[in-house]
């Protein structure tokens, strides 16, 4: 894997940011695993700038582009959002007449999630819905003020293709695997892929949308790109073998998901259950109940959009995560 050293720094509400050097002309701004919504992004510094994928927030926003600024310092005429996830695109206003970059089904689902008003609700961990205290305790590091929807308005539907400078841009669809609209942006001049919110690294993934077939096709597609360095869109930076281990996590589950379906087991019992092995370690270990209820919902041929009731799975998360605790106190004893 090429070397991709720290370049900078920044902080915001004392939460670290940082600027990796990739390769000439190219960056990754990281944040650390934290949970919901501590997403990474990207920047090529060359052919007027593009930004792949913004923050959940403005502040964040803000300060990354301040780590771009120090690279390229004109403000970047694109942007590319892998996906409609608030994390990734909510950031989107901040980019002032840039061209924005999106699967149509993107663009189409960005206005569809929880507004965020809705999202600034639950993140009031003063006064936290019943059952999401932990779920507003970590919203509360965000500020949802004075965000504007700003989707896509380049759509595509198999793959966009541009230059910068000379530098080829190849934005693929791959979903719907973590959610409908899912784009890899690769650079395969450089061996260099921005994976969004279909690769995770060292944290447990979510899957809203989609198929396990269709995350399997993703990944494979990634792997048969061979890129030297894949930027996570949460997590650390990895390479192929990253995305490797995040395959044989789905398969561990669907096939563990297969054995308590069998056994008439539901999901919320089957993941007090199954012992994660080598990913017990992931952050977040409890949001293997979003991929057992795929899974289930697969084996009982549902469609892969079927509704989800959120605040009810983000309440049955804080009952995982307090059991999973638990059970680790009392191994410890």
């Amino acid at each position: 894997m090429k070397s991709h050293q720290p370049t900078s720094g920044q902080t915001t509400g004392g939460q670290p940011m940082e600027l990796r050097a990739l390769d000439r002309d190219v960056y990754a701004c990281l944040q650390p695993d934290r949970g919901f919504g501590w997403s990474n992004s990207g920047l090529v510094a060359r052919g007027g700038g593009l930004v792949v994928d913004t923050f959940w927030d403005l502040p964040r926003t803000r300060a990354m582009l301040g780590l771009y600024a120090g690279v390229h310092p004109q403000l970047p005429k694109r942007v590319v959002n892998t996906h409609h996830n608030g994390d990734h695109c909510w950031g989107n206003q901040l980019v002032e007449g840039a061209e924005i970059i999106g699967h149509r089904r993107c663009a189409e689902a960005m206005n569809a999630d929880l507004p965020p008003k809705v999202m600034k609700r639950l993140g009031d961990a003063a006064n936290p819905l019943p059952g999401l205290e932990r779920f507003a305790k970590a919203l509360s590091a965000y500020d949802f003020d004075g965000i504007t929807i700003t989707p896509p308005t380049t759509l595509f539907d198999e793959s966009f293709s541009f230059d910068l400078d000379g530098l080829s841009v190849d934005v693929l669809y791959v979903g719907p695997a973590h959610t409908v609209g899912d784009a890899i942006v690769h650079l395969p001049e450089r061996g260099i892929l921005f994976g969004g919110d279909v690769l995770w690294n060292g944290c447990t993934p979510i899957g809203w949308e989609g198929t396990y077939a269709q995350w399997y096709a993703a990944l494979d597609r990634i792997i048969g790109l061979a890129p030297d360095i894949v930027v996570p869109g949460h997590g650390p930076i990895t390479d192929t073998e990253g995305v490797r281990l995040l395959r044989r996590y789905f398969e561990f589950v669907e096939s563990e998901a297969k054995r308590f379906f069998e056994l008439g087991i539901g999901e919320y019992e089957a993941a007090q259950k199954i012992d994660l092995g080598p990913f017990a370690g992931w952050t977040e270990p409890e949001r293997i109940l979003f991929n057992l209820r795929r899974a289930y919902r697969e084996l009982r041929g549902e469609p892969f959009d079927a509704p989800t009731d959120v605040l009810e799975m983000l309440r049955e998360l804080e009952t995982l995560a307090e059991f999973y605790e638990a059970r680790a106190r009392n191994a410890r004893t």
